[in-house]
């Protein structure tokens, strides 16, 4: 049994990752979160009374937070998703971007030297790899070649893990994915926001022409990624995950309003946002062959899954878009 600490533990894919451990495995986890807007506790709602299960609200940009947390814990593993993510918020200010994605975890790569921390595996993403033409996949070897402000952000957070590997011997690995989706996901996000705005009847909002391309997989099958390279991968490898399904964003929406029983009227073409990628596509074929990982959901039971869970559970992307999840903190931890 293992003591993980996960930054970024209330956000989508981290409280996936953290009931994943909780439910599956004997490890203790202490999920350091600050509650920005896209961290959200009633994600973990199910888990929090877990005896195993610990909550600390702390900024990985504070190298004095990071100091306290680091000491009181003494973690054996640390699974870094805390981020910045949105892009099109990025583009408007980069501020947030950069203390978050590149101090945080420079702060964090710090203290885990200090503290002796077996493993530090940071959770990045394909768009670090800039964008494709028609053919070809991103490898682990493809050139980092940002475009927007948030991956930028990434790819510097990326070299400063390589350097701490190089310059530190510090055990690092490298995760990087496709397009997620899922339970939980924040509604600003493709996959929430057309099947909220599809349920309310709203329009959803399409850029440019719509045919942009994404690599699609299933949140699940990415927390089993990153366990694996958690437990099973080499010190500086980089490992890609990838779900094998391409699609355009409008095929996706129009599978949407399919599934939601709506039409396509409600569509809307919008401008499209400024350095917006055409292609991201993912070779898996690393992590196939040695972490002995495989993603296990097809696009289409993947997408049918989530869009039944977001019926299922209105009420929780209600309480996000009113904002009123936000005092869920308050009411279950106080001033902690």
């Amino acid at each position: 049994m293992s003591k993980i600490l996960v930054t970024g533990g209330a956000g989508f894919i981290g409280s996936n990752f953290v009931r994943m451990l909780l439910l599956g495995s004997d490890h203790q986890v202490v999920n350091v979160d600050q509650l920005t807007y896209a961290g959200n506790l009633e994600n973990l709602k199910d888990v929090e009374r877990n005896s195993r299960y610990t909550f600390q609200k702390a900024d990985i940009a504070d190298p004095a937070q990071m100091d306290t947390v680091f000491g009181s814990h003494r973690p054996d593993l640390v699974v870094h998703f805390a981020a910045e993510s949105h892009v099109d918020r990025s583009v408007l200010d980069a501020t947030a971007f950069i203390r978050t994605n590149v101090v945080g975890t420079q702060v964090l790569l710090d203290k885990s030297r200090i503290y002796k921390v077996q493993r530090f595996v940071h959770v990045s993403t394909d768009e670090v790899y800039g964008s494709l033409g028609p053919w070809g996949y991103f490898t682990e070897a493809t050139p980092l070649q940002a475009n927007s402000p948030y991956s930028a952000s990434k790819a510097g957070s990326d070299l400063l893990v390589r350097a701490a590997v190089h310059t530190h011997q510090l055990d690092c690995v490298i995760t990087r994915c496709s397009n997620n989706y899922g339970p939980y996901q924040f509604p600003e996000k493709l996959v929430p926001l057309m099947i909220a705005n599809a349920l309310e009847g709203k329009r959803l909002p399409v850029y440019g022409d719509g045919k942009n391309v994404r690599d699609w997989i299933y949140v699940a099958d990415h927390c089993e990624g990153i366990r694996a390279a958690m437990e099973r991968g080499s010190a500086g490898e980089v490992y890609n995950f990838g779900g094998d399904a391409e699609r355009e964003n409008l095929t996706v929406v129009r599978e949407i309003l399919r599934l939601c029983g709506k039409g396509e009227e409600l569509l809307q073409y919008v401008k499209d946002r400024p350095g917006h990628d055409r292609r991201y596509a993912m070779d898996s074929s690393k992590a196939r062959a040695t972490l002995n990982w495989t993603p296990h959901h097809t696009f289409e039971a993947g997408l049918r899954a989530t869009v039944d869970w977001y019926q299922a559970n209105r009420s929780w992307w209600e309480r996000v878009r009113s904002g009123a999840y936000q005092a869920y903190y308050q009411q279950q931890y106080g001033n902690r």
